[in-house]
C-alpha cells in the first residue's frame, strides 16, 4: 500500500463522439478510480483482462468506482477494441507516454527474445482525494479484476 497523491493528468478518451473526448483526474474527483495500464489492444492477455473488468464493470459502478484502461494505442485503435469487446469504460491513448511516465509503468521487457521496451500490465486504485490507495504491478491478466473489485469494495 502507497500513500501518493496522483498530480492531475488529462488524456484522450473514447467516446461515442467519433475522435474521443479528454478526460482528466480533476473532472473525476470524488470517485474512486482504477486506472489499469495493458501492453496493447486485442491482444490475447490485454482482451481477457479488459473483458473481465467488462464482466464485472456493473459491480465497479456498484462501489463507486470509474475504470480507465491505458496503453500507447491510438484513440482510433481503442474505440475498434472498445466496440468489438463490448466494453462499458473508456480507454485512455497515451501515445507521449505522459500518463505511463507518470505512474513509471514503462519497463524493458523480452519479447521473443529481444529486449523491447513496453508497458508492465499495472493497475492503481486512486481514492476520492485523488491518492492511490492499492497498486498491482507485473500482475497477470487472468482474474486480476477480481481482486481490484475486492480492493475497491474495502475501500468503500
Amino acid at each position: 500500500m502507497s500513500d501518493k497523491r496522483v498530480a492531475n493528468f488529462t488524456a484522450l478518451a473514447t467516446s461515442t463522439a467519433p475522435g474521443g473526448q479528454s478526460i482528466s483526474l480533476a473532472s473525476l474527483k470524488g470517485r474512486k478510480i482504477v486506472l489499469y495500464f495493458y501492453p496493447k489492444d486485442s491482444t490475447p492477455g490485454c482482451t481477457t483482462e479488459a473483458q473481465q473488468f467488462r464482466d464485472l464493470h456493473a459491480e465497479f459502478v456498484k462501489a463507486g468506482a470509474v475504470i480507465l484502461g491505458v496503453s500507447r494505442d491510438s484513440i482510433k485503435s481503442h474505440e475498434n477494441f472498445k466496440a468489438k469487446m463490448g466494453l462499458p469504460f473508456d480507454l485512455l491513448s497515451d501515445t507521449d507516454e505522459a500518463l505511463c511516465t507518470q505512474f513509471g509503468v514503462i519497463k524493458m521487457k523480452n519479447m521473443y527474445g529481444k529486449q523491447v521496451r513496453g508497458i508492465e500490465r499495472s493497475t492503481f486504485l486512486i481514492d476520492k482525494n485523488g491518492v492511490i490507495v492499492c497498486e498491482w504491478r507485473g500482475l497477470k491478466a487472468d482474474g486480476h479484476a477480481s481482486e481490484v473489485l475486492q480492493a475497491v469494495l474495502e475501500l468503500s
